[in-house]
């Protein structure tokens, strides 16, 4: 590729982007996008309050501020508190073209539900979501229609299971006649389980005897004596992730043949194990053979999943500008990197 075309595809102005959740995973979307001459952050949000800057909101006075005292709505002088956070920060932040819905997805229909308030209050734009289980992205399946009408183009499943493992899949599919099964394996290092209650929340409804709604309701407290009882390991097998109907809607495999788990560390950054994705197929040749995909032990999970989730804004961000609206998943877009 010429370099010429590699400079026409940057972003000519900065996308203006919000993101709608600041637990750990919104936090560390701030700081992935604070360096990013294509974007700038312009407005977050939390339960309590939101906070929006069209010349841009700083990362550190943000989680300071949360981590302080709880929302970015005591932020001095861009933050507003109110119980309608997310309605507000639509309503209020103007600029906005693209959010990174960094929400936990607990109730199982939230994300859902998020996307319809913004078809209800007439917004257009970007969405982009990191959801991973199979039944929340069905859910937005019967929304879009109504997406499209709206003018809004929404990326989902656009982290890194679902999402960069999914389409590295996608990809390695190509070689092969006849897709035999795709097996993603994660392995997830964090120190403090707590700088991303959220995300474990998710990751205890997949286990045996725990559903979301059980696990919505556990207490910071239970979860602690469930992590003390396991030594703050948590091993997950056979999970629903949309991985495998995001493979099937493309085409390139059922959904029975793909499967994901994986082993989450939570008193320890350092990886229990490899990431990756393997997927074994037959050639046109006739040759039985698998592809692996793996992702490098420094990367963190909020790398992998913040930077494809903001690689697909800005993808979605092309495809909008162009007038192509309506539900997109990681498998169906190539993403864009964000400079």
């Amino acid at each position: 590729m010429s370099s010429d075309r590699s400079i026409d595809n940057e972003v000519k102005h900065p996308i203006r982007v919000g993101i709608l959740g600041f637990g750990g995973l919104g936090q560390a979307a701030a700081c992935v996008l604070a360096p990013k001459r294509e974007a700038l952050w312009v407005a977050g949000a939390d339960r309590q309050g939101y906070a929006y800057n069209p010349t841009g909101l700083n990362p550190d006075e943000c989680i300071a501020t949360y981590n302080q005292q709880g929302s970015l709505g005591y932020l001095k002088p861009d933050g507003f508190l109110g119980d309608r956070s997310i309605e507000e920060a639509i309503e209020n932040a103007t600029t906005v073209e693209g959010y990174f819905l960094a929400l936990p997805n607990l109730p199982n229909t939230f994300m859902a539900s998020v996307a319809r308030q913004f078809i209800e209050m007439g917004w257009q734009g970007v969405l982009v979501d990191a959801l991973k289980r199979t039944s929340a992205v069905e859910q937005l399946l019967e929304l879009q229609d109504e997406l499209q009408a709206a003018g809004i183009t929404y990326m989902t499943g656009c982290g890194a299971t679902p999402g960069l493992l999914t389409a590295a899949a996608a990809i390695a599919a190509q070689s092969y006649e006849e897709i035999h099964s795709v097996k993603i394996t994660f392995g997830v290092g964090i120190a403090n389980w707590e700088a991303y209650r959220a995300t474990i929340r998710e990751d205890i409804a997949h286990m045996p005897g725990y559903d979301v709604e059980k696990a919505r309701q556990m207490s910071d407290a239970q979860v602690e004596a469930l992590l003390d009882k396991t030594n703050g390991i948590l091993q997950l097998e056979d999970m629903e992730h949309a991985d495998d109907i995001m493979l099937e809607l493309a085409g390139i495999v059922s959904r029975d043949r793909v499967s994901v788990g994986g082993i989450v560390d939570t008193r320890n950054p350092k990886k229990p194990l490899s990431t990756n994705v393997r997927l074994t197929g037959r050639t046109f040749e006739g040759k039985i053979s698998t592809h692996t995909f793996t992702l490098g032990d420094e990367t963190s999970m909020a790398a992998n999943v913040c930077g494809p989730a903001f690689g697909y804004l800005k993808a979605g961000i092309a495809l909008n500008r162009r007038g192509i609206h309506g539900l997109f998943s990681a498998v169906e877009v190539m993403p864009q990197f964000l400079h």
